[in-house]
């Protein structure tokens, strides 16, 4: 299985070749939907250190202005994610439109994102987990982060295994993050919990700490619900992976989480993001769920754009990941472009099974 810095490392390759062979012009038509959904997580002017394996999910606020700057360049129309159906229905319509959608609901979005958007006159979506504008959620891949970073030594037992990895340098760190992570992701949520609270407290720092310091509380919220330009949507309570879950915790998650955000903000949610948003993670009974619930759109984190036939599955929409580990223009021109998703649209164009 290939690392993480090497699966980066092809991609970046990838993108490279793309705008060498001028791909991203002459492929656009035949590659390109009606229209993307981008997703964004944090944005901080702050370097990423040596060890930063969730670097994945962190742009620079130059970064999002040279995204919505090659839109512009592009004829990209943006939109709030409220006209997505419409504009789907139209179908063949000129320009292409990009939404902006940011997950999880991190204070960064407003200190270092809202200023940019603002200065472009761009409408956005934030999805916001409860829990976390609590102040009491875990947001445990940060917390995995922060733990291997303390630790010399990474000791854990998963299932019948058991992991002792060095994590001394931050490359053996990185090796250690890459087998916790996996092995933590491929079993049960309850034991990817406690698992990663264990190693908090080796590391010297209780879990569920995070989100206070990280993430929007209900006041600031409430101030963020007066702008315009804002939608706000829901992304759960706990930020579960949702198809771990038997139905009646997973419709709970949902309800309960977009309940919460109306009662403290005073205003109709009408937009769901699945959190992790992968096919482990939302499937065919989220989406009918979502659906059921009376979502106008629920988007997932299946890569590709938007076409006239994703109006029949408005609760199945995928996005376009902008990545921290690719800030270039390279990589903008290949994403915008849709050549990177070619292969994978030709068969399954949809993306919701």
């Amino acid at each position: 299985m290939l690392s993480s810095r090497t699966k980066h490392r092809v991609f970046a390759s990838g993108f490279r070749a793309i705008q060498a062979l001028r791909a991203d012009r002459w492929l656009a038509p035949a590659a390109r939907g009606l229209g993307v959904i981008l997703t964004f997580h944090h944005v901080s002017p702050q370097p990423a250190p040596a060890f930063a394996p969730n670097r994945l999910l962190g742009i620079t606020p130059d970064f999002l202005d040279l995204t919505l700057r090659e839109l512009d360049a592009r004829g990209f129309e943006v939109i709030g994610l409220d006209a997505v159906p419409e504009r789907l229905a139209q179908g063949d319509y000129a320009p292409p439109f990009a939404v902006l959608t940011f997950d999880d609901g991190y204070r960064d979005n407003v200190e270092h994102a809202r200023p940019v958007l603002r200065r472009h006159g761009a409408p956005w979506t934030l999805f916001v987990t409860s829990a976390f504008a609590d102040q009491t959620g875990r947001l445990w891949w940060i917390e995995l982060e922060r733990a291997i970073a303390r630790l010399d030594r990474v000791r854990i037992a998963i299932g019948s295994r058991s992991l002792d990895l060095p994590a001394r340098s931050p490359q053996e760190k990185a090796i250690a993050f890459d087998a916790v992570y996996r092995d933590l992701r491929g079993g049960g949520e309850a034991e990817l919990l406690g698992g990663i609270a264990d190693l908090c407290r080796q590391a010297g720092f209780a879990p569920g700490q995070i989100a206070s310091e990280l993430c929007l509380s209900w006041s600031e919220l409430r101030d963020l619900a007066r702008d315009p330009a804002v939608t706000l949507g829901a992304h759960t309570v706990s930020h579960p992976m949702l198809a771990k879950h038997d139905a009646a915790v997973a419709a709970r998650e949902i309800a309960s989480g977009r309940a919460r955000i109306e009662a403290e903000l005073g205003r109709p949610v009408r937009h769901l993001s699945y959190p992790v948003g992968d096919p482990g993670s939302a499937g065919p009974r989220e989406f009918a769920l979502a659906r059921d619930m009376d979502f106008a759109t629920a988007v997932t984190t299946r890569p590709g754009h938007l076409f006239a036939e994703h109006v029949g599955h408005l609760h199945a929409l995928p996005r376009v990941s902008v990545n921290g580990c690719h800030q270039s223009r390279a990589a903008l021109a290949g994403l915008l472009s849709g050549v990177p998703f070619l292969a994978w649209n030709r068969g399954r164009r949809l993306n919701v099974a």
